[in-house]
């Protein structure tokens, strides 16, 4: 069986922040970054109280937190307190503050200047708005840890989500924590998906992190990619199926954007040059299959009476669950062939094709050209449970979209 790092997890999180921790202060600062409602939030509150009266959570969006004098109170109680010993301080939500990165620079360069023991955890919700201030003003000051939407392991570990359940759940309703509870509710349910994810995500972070000159463009690129998941869409094509028209610049700069906010990741093609990479479509992944709801309004496609759409989603969701997983993902495609993912990183090489439903030897022949193209990576095929003898008898390695969701691959 292939192990699986848990990166991206909250657990991962949570132990690498324990680590951290216990190291002697002061140290760098954590940033603790990823998309909302995956428990950030929750994981710091647990640590301060963990922490006891040496935890102290500040968040950082309440409207006490803008009134005049407040950042240099709350930094004053923090630094009394190390005087009588060390303490850690978690500031929840730290975007949300103006010029938050030249603040929190005053605040470890005077820890490590006077020694005071003082660990530092800052959060945000959007990894541009975090990343882009770290990077500009606190180089070697920080280091970086990425909280992704859940995967099916950790809602069977952490919610008691039943696992023959968990990966079919994944696929259908994403792995957003908060949403789990509502699921017998569908109305609650994607009210929630909309009011509690997608809006404040789209309509506050995205347009908080910089001018955006045409939000409404943007708001379209996030539906269309949702609308259409894993498909490969050229910038000409998606500016002309858009009734707010923009730049291919424009379109491009957007589609970053996503990515970086943990949204949308536009998978570009394999290819030696880097160039080609960049002239060729992207293929768009949305990087959750709640948002596949939250924002197109539409319910789960039914395997059996939408089959066309369902395959669509499992290929999404599989290949969301490699970047989560942290791979590096693209895809291969030379006239007429093409091949849904490639993936290279801890789990190896690997060229891909997703499958569901009924196939043959000969649905595999845009797998065969692409292995033969990159002798390098060895061919997977994710196919149904129990579809699996095709893949097998054309000498690939298979395994069930729903063990491979929930990080069981089979021995290779």
């Amino acid at each position: 069986m292939i192990t699986n790092a848990p990166f991206g997890s909250l657990s991962a999180a949570r132990q690498v922040l324990e680590q951290r921790l216990a190291e002697p202060p002061p140290t760098r600062l954590q940033l603790l970054v990823g998309p909302r409602q995956v428990g950030k939030t929750t994981l710091l509150l647990s640590l301060a109280k963990a922490w006891q009266s040496r935890g102290i959570y500040t968040a950082a969006d309440t409207p006490a937190s803008q009134l005049p004098g407040w950042r240099e109170r709350i930094w004053a109680q923090v630094r009394d307190t190390s005087r009588t010993g060390p303490v850690a301080w978690f500031l929840d939500e730290v975007q949300t503050q103006a010029n938050w990165s030249a603040w929190l620079k005053t605040c470890i360069d005077e820890a490590l200047r006077d020694r005071l023991p003082i660990h530092i955890v800052a959060t945000g919700s959007s990894a541009l708005s975090l990343g882009g201030g770290s990077r500009e003003t606190m180089a070697g000051r920080f280091e970086r840890i990425v909280v992704r939407q859940w995967c099916a392991q950790d809602l069977i570990r952490d919610l008691g989500v039943p696992a023959e359940d968990a990966a079919r759940r994944i696929v259908s309703h994403g792995g957003y924590p908060g949403a789990v509870p509502l699921w017998p509710e569908e109305d609650r349910w994607r009210a929630y998906l909309r009011d509690a994810i997608v809006e404040p995500a789209i309509g506050r972070d995205l347009l908080a992190l910089e001018a955006i000159r045409k939000p409404a463009l943007l708001r379209q690129v996030v539906a269309l990619a949702c609308a259409h998941p894993a498909e490969i869409w050229s910038l000409d094509k998606i500016s002309g199926s858009l009734t707010d028209r923009g730049a291919l610049e424009t379109i491009a700069h957007y589609l970053g954007l996503l990515q970086e906010a943990f949204l949308v990741a536009p998978l570009q093609k394999h290819a030696g040059s880097l160039l080609r990479r960049r002239r060729a479509p992207p293929k768009l992944v949305p990087l959750d299959q709640a948002l596949l709801i939250g924002v197109g309004g539409e319910l789960p496609p039914d395997p059996t009476s939408d089959p066309t759409r369902w395959g669509r989603w499992v290929e999404n969701a599989c290949l969301a669950h490699a970047v989560k997983r942290g791979q590096t993902v693209t895809y291969w495609r030379e006239e007429p062939w093409e091949a849904d993912g490639v993936w290279e990183g801890t789990w190896g090489r690997w060229v891909v094709e997703v499958k569901t439903g009924a196939y043959g030897s000969s649905d595999l022949r845009g797998l065969a050209s692409a292995s033969r193209a990159l002798p390098d990576h060895r061919p997977l095929v994710i196919c149904d449970p129990g579809s699996h003898e095709a893949a097998r008898s054309a000498g690939f390695v298979a395994v069930a979209w729903t063990d491979f969701l929930e990080d069981r691959w089979p021995d290779t």
